[in-house]
């Protein structure tokens, strides 16, 4: 008689083909990073290890090895050596689970046969993101919202924190309306160390609000990273004849509108839309990292973090 083990529902976020590529891959912060364990993240704090730094003067219980005789036979000061240590990383995953993310295209990519809303793939990409950090020995925190903060896990470096942030993932349902710039300020009042910020949405809301949004995670020095995610149809609105649509996050009754009459006026908002992101993002030197959603998750961790190495 044999048995077989049954995964937990939430391990079905790391299917095999995700995890085959993500041992093969690492994360390095490209900021100095405030942590608590020694790690392989440059930090902006000055110990004695790792790479030089700077000198400065020689004060009553500096440990004496750490004197640079060279620089002090040639100018009769007594400086110590400073060096850069490295630090673990503090991420912050922080997922959009409003309405419109429930929508799942015509072309969307499949994991175990079943196509991908755009919510069901940002909670793909958060989860395979968090195994990461926490196999390299960072620690790794979650928040969901839509009008609100939905749910808020801090960040941890146990192998049990990837667990628990797959657990909320699975039960998070999508909301209704959303209200990303003022969540967004409200999380970045949250994290309490300098760290790095990952945004997995649609941004679908006023990019003034969001790029003000942005600027204050900024402000406060975390890195950011921004995966943009957009469904093909929402890029190239390839509807012909009438079509009703609905509104997924429930702010207007259902439209039923002749896709011809406004396909360019539709294509050139969303091209300004994405536009204003990524520049904003330039300007802040964050990652922009837009994802068609019919491309598979796979090759969207394969292209962004092969390149970003």
């Amino acid at each position: 008689m044999s048995s077989s083990l049954t995964l937990p529902d939430c391990m079905k976020l790391l299917p095999d083909e995700t995890m085959g590529v993500m041992r093969r891959l690492e994360w390095y912060a490209r900021k100095r990073m405030l942590g608590t364990l020694s790690g392989r993240h440059t930090s902006p704090d000055k110990g004695f290890s790792v790479e030089f730094a700077e000198h400065r003067e020689y004060a009553p219980g500096d440990d004496p090895k750490n004197l640079d005789w060279r620089v002090m036979a040639k100018s009769d000061r007594n400086v110590i050596k400073q060096y850069i240590e490295e630090t673990n990383l503090r991420a912050m995953m922080v997922v959009d689970v409003s309405g419109s993310m429930e929508y799942t295209g015509a072309s969307a990519a499949k994991i175990n046969g079943v196509a991908l809303s755009k919510l069901s793939y940002a909670k793909h990409l958060a989860a395979a993101l968090s195994y990461l950090y926490i196999k390299q020995g960072d620690a790794v925190g979650l928040a969901t919202f839509d009008k609100e903060l939905r749910s808020y896990v801090r960040a941890g470096s146990r192998p049990s924190q990837v667990r628990r942030i797959l657990e909320e993932l699975h039960t998070t349902k999508a909301g209704k309306d959303t209200d990303v710039g003022t969540v967004l300020h409200g999380v970045a009042e949250r994290i309490p160390k300098r760290g790095l910020v990952v945004l997995i949405s649609d941004f679908f809301d006023e990019p003034d609000k969001i790029i003000e949004a942005l600027h204050h995670f900024d402000y406060r020095q975390h890195e950011l990273v921004i995966f943009h995610l957009l469904a093909e149809e929402e890029l190239t609105f390839p509807f012909k004849s009438f079509q009703r649509f609905r509104d997924l996050e429930g702010v207007q009754e259902m439209l039923r509108i002749d896709p011809q009459a406004v396909r360019a006026a539709y294509l050139e908002k969303m091209r300004d839309f994405v536009k204003r992101i990524d520049s904003a993002c330039g300007k802040m030197r964050a990652d922009y990292v837009p994802v068609n959603t019919k491309v598979s998750l796979r090759d969207t961790l394969l292209r962004y973090l092969g390149g970003r190495k």
